[in-house]
């Protein structure tokens, strides 16, 4: 397989939803656990977390990894709203630009997905109950989609959606319509997946051709169904500890792997296990943790990348 692995600085609690002021993983000590455990690409996280402009570009150069991409989260369904936004993407696109400089062997993919709302991000898989989109919205969706895809082309780049859990593109459904509509090929999360009620292996049949960026993480369903059935949200499915190491959980990923092979998948795998960490934590035992589930997922993936 031709695929390149990454990692995330949403492995290490670094994300947006990461406290204001919150004590977190330094970004040199992030890229040096990737480098030690065998990656070659990391993802922006924050825009500004691993630098901007040229510092950004000579941190990976320092480090010999390249951008996989980033995230890029828009009100799509909101007109208004949208165009307020829009400066969220371009200063993503001036990262990755920077980043591409240096002249990389794999562009990174800008990651476009829908910011859904309240109460879709609190009923996470249950969106089209909680929060249903009328034609209207669906339609504002599509055109601005698009037009943000236009956006990262004319920046040199090539898009990707996200369908996100507590978004307007959540469930097979909705992956299904909007890969109709709109454009854009797809990166598979097969973590928000799950939380969906799909099967990654199944949505590898079914959107093979159209998966130009892959986000994999392993999960326990059972703790993630608890979680759910409590009525819990996004928040508490990131602090559950639901996302869990390459072999813990209950994705196959031998069947995941086998089915992106024979779609010749040439394209960024970058490996998510997603986590919020909590107030009292101690970060050097934390980090340790982490290096530890990223050199675990790496040699998962070794029979394949």
């Amino acid at each position: 397989m031709k695929a390149t692995v990454a990692g995330a600085p949403v492995s290490f609690g670094v994300f947006e939803l990461t406290p204001e002021g919150a004590e977190t993983v330094a970004p040199d000590d992030l890229l040096a656990i990737l480098v030690e455990t065998g990656y070659r690409g990391v993802d922006l996280g924050p825009v500004g977390y691993l630098g901007r402009d040229a510092a950004l570009r000579r941190r990976l150069e320092r480090f010999g990894l390249e951008l996989a991409g980033g995230w890029v989260q828009l009100p799509f369904s909101d007109d208004e709203a949208f165009a307020a936004a829009l400066p969220t993407l371009d200063e993503a696109l001036r990262a990755f630009a920077s980043a591409a400089e240096s002249g990389p062997t794999r562009l990174p993919c800008p990651t476009l997905a829908d910011d859904g709302s309240a109460d879709r991000r609190a009923a996470p898989g249950r969106g089209a109950e909680a929060d249903p989109l009328d034609a209207v919205r669906w339609d504002r969706l599509v055109v601005n989609a698009g037009r943000a895809a236009e956006i990262v082309r004319a920046a040199g780049f090539e898009p990707t959606f996200h369908h996100h859990a507590g978004t307007f593109v959540e469930s097979q459904e909705e992956i299904d319509r909007f890969l109709a509509d709109v454009d854009i090929d797809l990166t598979l999360d097969t973590g928000h997946l799950f939380i969906a009620g799909g099967d990654p292996v199944e949505a590898v049949r079914r959107w093979g051709a159209r998966i130009n960026h892959l986000h994999l993480k392993d999960v326990d369903l059972t703790e993630l169904r608890r979680v759910l059935a409590a009525g819990g949200g996004m928040r508490e499915v990131w602090q559950s500890g639901s996302f869990v190491t390459f072999g813990s959980g209950d994705i196959d990923l031998a069947a995941v792997m086998a089915g992106i092979d024979e779609h010749e998948y040439d394209g960024w795998i970058v490996v998510e296990q997603d986590v919020l960490n909590g107030d009292d934590i101690s970060l050097t035992a934390f980090e340790a943790e982490r290096a530890e589930d990223q050199r675990r997922n790496r040699e998962a993936l070794r029979p394949w990348a």
